[in-house]
């Protein structure tokens, strides 16, 4: 449900909607609003934890009815190095977590691969071709990134490979066994402005560990420092969150 913010809390951006609800409501609210690209729009992708409950509310709308295998899919970020059969690839994330379930087939899901500018390259003109993003998925990472966009990406930034901050990979490491050293260093990502050509972006944040970056985000300065701060600049962002990602004392 929607509420009122403290002053400390509301957006600088008029274009921001912030919905607050409680933990398990986050996947729910979000997938209904990502629902209204079915049954055949295309949809952005983020990976991670954040979205796993957006994620399951649409396996459940479509068990329930919801045409969902006309969607196409683009991915944020993928590890440079890791093959697409690798567990912990985010192309195996996004088969096994979003694709498959929701009967989307192989042709129409796009992840981010290689290693050269070539392949960014490459990427936006697949966005491109397939007429942009109707909505984008975003979380947000504790040092104010967007994807893989870590702090220095400025708001021109296209699809290309990035160095993780060493803060992301650890992280990250939860899902590499703990090993921090098995993390990979690079990453493609889409870059500032890719995410930002999406006609609508949806950002998914929960808990206190959030809520620093989440207010710099939405109350702060626009800059490179925070590159979810340039979200502001976007036409139409709405935020779910949870009480504890929206605190004022984090």
């Amino acid at each position: 449900m929607s509420v009122t913010l403290p002053p400390a809390l509301v957006p600088v951006s008029p274009t921001t909607r912030v919905i607050v609800c409680a933990t398990d409501e986050i996947g729910e609210v979000a997938a209904g609003i990502v629902a209204s690209v079915a049954p055949a729009g295309v949809l952005g992708v983020a990976t991670g934890s954040s979205p796993l409950a957006l994620y399951a509310s649409l396996i459940r709308r479509r068990a329930e009815g919801l045409r969902t295998e006309g969607l196409r899919l683009f991915a944020l970020d993928e590890y440079v190095g890791l093959a697409a059969s690798d567990p912990c690839s985010y192309a195996a994330y996004v088969r096994s977590v979003i694709a498959g379930p929701l009967g989307i087939p192989a042709d129409n899901v796009r992840v981010p691969s290689g290693s050269t500018a070539a392949d960014g390259a490459a990427y936006e003109r697949a966005i491109a071709d397939a007429g942009g993003v109707d909505v984008q998925i975003v979380g947000i990472g504790r040092n104010g990134h967007i994807g893989f966009n870590e702090p220095g990406s400025d708001a021109e930034t296209r699809t290309r490979v990035v160095e993780l901050d060493e803060s992301t990979r650890r992280a990250n490491a939860e899902h590499f066994g703990g090993d921090l050293a098995q993390v990979p260093t690079h990453a493609m990502t889409q870059g500032v402005a890719t995410i930002l050509s999406a006609r609508r972006i949806v950002l998914v944040a929960a808990g206190s560990a959030k809520a620093a970056a989440l207010r710099a985000a939405l109350t702060g300065p626009v800059t490179a420092d925070i590159p979810a701060s340039f979200l502001q600049r976007h036409p139409d962002v709405t935020v779910v969150a949870d009480p504890d990602a929206l605190r004022e004392d984090r």
